[in-house]
């Protein structure tokens, strides 16, 4: 489905019993993937909850405003495809940027949450962090996505999962959301990321919050998470086992447990 917010034609899907009244789960994708990444979880939780995803600004389906980017322009996109659905309260699962976006929106627009899940997320860009986006940012602009396509993969899957035959589709169906991302897309939020800084506003968080990153995260490593943790009070922190960036699809069975014991808890 498609929807015009904010000026931009965003695509959605909606999963779940729509006439019900079971509580809503916004699920936000990361950078240069879709809303397919979250196809694993909505197969097991679509008969429990509505299901809200979309596709990221310039990302997937979803057109590419010309950028730069800010986290408060893709918090508040949230938050108008919430309203435009009808969504008045919602779990929130995010990864990498989308749990960016989800600490923005906790902060935010708190009332809005009935939980929030940040995966593989940082609350602030440190200087060294930061400037890493600058020649990825190059690259993309000079030579197109498929420049990204193999580093990013090489640092988003562990060595192990990336040698393992039975993996080749996921990582295939990954490499292919890399290439279909825009550059407009792909920069305008990494001007965003640049900026990204959090810190002073995770004590005001009060929904039931859980941080949870791949053991082997080089770019939101486990320490991240544990900030996050420290800094929000009655928060959970998880760390994923194996595991590099994106988590939720290369250790399901984990990931999946504590989101869901999280989901029950809250």
């Amino acid at each position: 489905m498609n929807i015009e917010l904010n000026g931009v034609n965003f695509r959605y899907e909606l999963d779940g019993d729509q006439a019900g009244d079971a509580p809503w789960i916004v699920f936000s994708n990361s950078l240069t993937t879709d809303v397919t990444m979250w196809d694993g979880e909505v197969a097991q939780l679509v008969d429990r909850f509505r299901i809200l995803r979309y596709d990221t600004r310039g990302h997937g389906q979803t057109d590419a405003a010309p950028g730069p980017y800010s986290l408060d322009m893709l918090v508040g996109d949230v938050v108008a495809l919430m309203d435009a659905v009808g969504v008045d309260k919602a779990h929130y699962v995010g990864l990498s940027l989308g749990g960016m976006i989800g600490l923005g929106l906790a902060i935010g627009h708190g009332e809005r949450l009935l939980s929030l899940a940040a995966c593989d997320a940082r609350c602030y860009a440190p200087p060294e962090w930061a400037a890493l986006w600058i020649d990825r940012m190059v690259l993309a602009r000079e030579k197109g996505m498929e420049a990204l396509v193999e580093p990013t993969i090489a640092r988003w899957f562990t060595e192990n999962f990336q040698a393992d035959p039975a993996n080749k589709a996921t990582l295939d169906a990954v490499r292919q959301m890399i290439r279909e991302t825009s550059v407009e897309g792909y920069t305008g939020c990494g001007q965003a990321l640049q900026k990204l800084d959090y810190r002073d506003g995770l004590a005001s968080i009060s929904v039931p919050a859980l941080f949870m990153t791949g053991a082997s995260d080089g770019s939101t490593p486990p320490a991240a998470s544990q900030e996050m943790q420290d800094g929000v009070p009655g928060s959970r922190c998880v760390i994923v086992e194996p595991a590099s960036h994106i988590s939720n699809m290369e250790n399901p069975a984990q990931f999946d447990a504590a989101l869901f014991a999280h989901l029950d808890a809250a």
